[in-house]
């Protein structure tokens, strides 16, 4: 079988990230996670470009293919991407002072690079498909996000941002930098974007429709997948370092996750419908479980849960 024949998950460019929740060997504790610098040599290894991305089907699709009302639930899930790349890329600069290591400061410098890409990658989607009316990024941004509920705003916008202004004042709070990869890596994209990267990929393959789009957004889930790995490294070598920042790890997940939880349930999803009920191709308690066994496979391995 070729290698563009398997699951994505299953490619060597994804499991080349070394991300713990595609190993089942994870859920044994027996992954082998790259270094700071080998994770920055594969950032050049898989260099993409948005420029390079095709959307002349994706407007067609889009606009004849999908109804109105199809086309504002598929809003809905693109919105928290659209908007969730923005904030995060504004809120890593602090980490990179924070960190210990001059390795991982190299390594996250070329996330935020990856994270503007993401951004640039929406922006452009929206505006040559014709998703939205506005005609440019900030206007863009504005109207996208009246499809994001609370939990969203409140994981981003106060979570997020007081844990990257705490560390952007004292750079050597390595309790709060622990705190913001946790939230960040581990949660938001470990948890959340990965999770609606890999159901909405699927769909859209599924369905044979928006070919660029689902281009473009598998590229960016390698990129979230590698960013996982540099988390998960991270957050083992602090552990091991002191069990204070394992206690740390643990008091942030404990505040984030009923909150993430509703990030999982999309603000169009109407309040009659049941988690078993299918979206898309599949249930919301789907969702939920693909989330929670990637967040413990990373935590299996990060040394916070038992190993089977």
């Amino acid at each position: 079988m070729s290698d563009a024949s398997l699951p994505r998950t299953e490619r060597v460019d994804f499991r080349a990230t070394s991300d713990p929740a595609l190993q089942e060997g994870a859920d044994r504790g027996e992954v082998n996670l790259l270094s700071y610098r080998e994770l920055y040599w594969l950032w050049e290894r898989q260099h993409w470009a948005v420029q390079d991305l095709d959307f002349t089907q994706d407007r067609i699709d889009w606009h004849e293919r999908i109804g109105a009302e199809e086309r504002v639930a598929r809003m809905g899930g693109l919105s928290a991407f659209f908007v969730g790349e923005q904030r995060v890329e504004a809120e890593l600069g602090p980490l990179m002072r924070a960190v210990p290591d001059e390795d991982a400061r190299i390594f996250l410098s070329t996330q935020i690079a990856d994270e503007a890409r993401h951004v640039v990658f929406f922006d452009r989607f929206y505006s040559e498909v014709g998703v939205l009316e506005s005609d440019e990024l900030s206007s863009r941004l504005e109207e996208t996000a009246a499809h994001l509920n609370d939990d969203f705003t409140r994981l981003f916008d106060e979570m997020l941002k007081s844990r990257a202004d705490r560390i952007a004042a004292v750079p050597d709070d390595l309790e709060t930098t622990v705190e913001f990869v946790t939230l960040y890596h581990m949660v938001i994209e470990g948890m959340l974007a990965l999770t609606g990267q890999h159901f909405i990929t699927d769909f859209n393959e599924a369905a044979g429709t928006l070919p660029g789009f689902v281009d473009g957004f598998t590229k960016v889930a390698r990129d979230e997948h590698r960013h996982v790995a540099f988390g998960a490294r991270f957050l083992r070598e602090m552990t091991q370092r002191d069990p204070r920042y394992g206690v740390a790890i643990q008091r942030t997940l404990t505040e984030v996750l009923p909150i993430a939880e509703g990030v999982l349930r999309p603000k169009w999803v109407p309040d009659d419908v049941g988690d078993d009920e299918m979206l898309f191709g599949a249930t919301l308690n789907q969702t939920r479980a693909f989330a929670a066994q990637a967040l413990q496979r990373r935590l299996k391995v990060i040394g916070l849960l038992a190993a089977a």
